[in-house]
């Protein structure tokens, strides 16, 4: 007797996910705010915005809720949405969350002992000492949050990451909301070594001291209690942009 022939099993193929409109709409308002083309505070012209991104009213207000939900946008009765500004109260609270993402991210790091992790974050490093030489604010404040950025990536945990993401772009709100404008530090201050050290040292405590002894220090620069105490620092401004010049491109472009 023939034994059945054996069946051939079929492949598995996964689903590839596409971006949808309100996905590609949010990233686009997320640049636009981490790059200060929406400032803070500016209103959120549907209309206009929807015009400029060539994309309807409905999905625009979609992702922009998702933001407001992010606490990137604020809404305002009577007046719609705005670009949110952080006031004092809001920066303690954004930066004792990234105290926590960041001090867990090291942490996750070492426990994984991955060298490659650990020479992506120094890269950052090396990117951002380059940018501190120059005068571009913009350059050195990218740099910055990019090694912050680059420290969580380095856990390899996708929703941190993501977290993480946001609280980045609140944290150049934080900028933009100072009343000085825009202004960074332009010195690397040891902290920065420091984490890095502990990384490579596999000393979760020290390398959570440093985030937050760097961290405290940034929030006394941007409050002003760093010049209260009669304490120098070297920064650099960036020039202030015209209050109504932002142009957003055609989503997907």
């Amino acid at each position: 007797m023939l034994q059945n022939p054996v069946q051939a099993t079929a492949p598995t193929v996964l689903k590839v996910h596409r971006p949808s409109t309100v996905d590609l709409i949010a990233a686009e308002l997320r640049k636009a705010i981490y790059s200060g083309a929406l400032q803070v505070r500016a209103p959120l012209r549907e209309v206009e915005i929807a015009g400029q991104l060539g994309v309807s009213r409905s999905p625009l207000r979609e992702a922009a809720q998702r933001l407001v939900q992010e606490g990137l946008l604020t809404a305002h009765p009577g007046q719609g949405l705005r670009v949110a500004y952080v006031d004092e109260d809001r920066l303690d609270d954004l930066f004792e969350a990234r105290i926590a993402v960041e001090s867990h991210a090291a942490r996750m790091i070492i426990d994984r002992n991955d060298d490659d992790a650990i020479a992506a974050v120094e890269k950052a490093l090396a990117r951002l000492k380059e940018a501190a030489e120059g005068d571009d604010a913009r350059a050195i404040g990218d740099a910055d949050l990019d090694f912050h950025l680059a420290l969580v990536q380095a856990a390899g945990n996708a929703h941190l990451t993501q977290y993480m993401s946001t609280l980045v772009i609140e944290t150049r709100l934080a900028s933009y909301s100072s009343k000085e404008g825009y202004v960074v530090r332009r010195d690397v201050t040891p902290t920065y070594h420091a984490i890095v050290d502990a990384l490579k040292a596999g000393d979760g405590d020290a390398a959570a001291d440093a985030i937050r002894e760097q961290l405290a220090a940034a929030v006394d620069r941007l409050t002003g209690k760093l010049a209260e105490r009669g304490v120098e620092v070297d920064t650099v401004a960036e020039e202030a942009k015209p209050a109504d010049g932002y142009s957003l491109g055609p989503i997907g472009q």
